[in-house]
């Protein structure tokens, strides 16, 4: 082989090797095309002009219909590892109840999230755990695999007439 045709596939190989490890990147959630939440104005946009300058929300608040979300996310991922959140916008616009104008726009970030501990604990449930030996070996010596010869068919529970 020529050198040149050996830097060549040295160059390629590792072309190939680093273009592995680059991130995939995906956003997800809200996109903002003409407008963005953030930019409304209090006192001035409505719940129908939000509608439509930035169309239909990401989610509504669970206990008070006049808080709006818009939310989006860009997470990357390299390779197999777990996917990682880089960019996390959340805008909270909140409305006057009556006059339905906005009142007002709250941003978050990734900054303004909390962690939270979840509580690994498990509810405990009546009788006792088994070991693994217990349970493949539990009915050994019992006779509860097999029908006995004293019960006619039909007669024990599952068998069919």
């Amino acid at each position: 082989m020529s050198r040149p045709a050996v830097f060549a596939a040295a160059v390629l190989a590792l072309a190939l090797a680093t273009s592995a490890c680059t991130p995939l990147t995906s956003y997800s959630g809200f996109q903002a095309i003409e407008a963005k939440p953030a930019d409304m104005k209090v006192g001035e946009d409505s719940k129908s002009t939000l509608m439509e300058k930035l169309g239909s929300p990401s989610a509504v608040s669970t206990f008070d219909n006049n808080t709006w979300y818009y939310i989006s996310q860009t997470t990357d991922r390299v390779a197999f590892y777990y996917p990682r959140v880089i960019k996390r916008d959340v805008v909270a616009i909140k409305f006057n109840p009556a006059d339905e104008k906005v009142a007002s726009v709250s941003t978050y970030t990734l900054k303004d999230g909390k962690v939270i501990a979840y509580n690994g604990r498990e509810t405990p449930t009546r009788g006792r755990e088994m070991t693994i030996l217990e349970q493949l070996l539990g009915n050994v010596g019992r006779g509860g695999m097999l029908p006995q010869d004293d019960e006619a068919p039909g007669q024990r529970p599952g068998d069919r007439r």
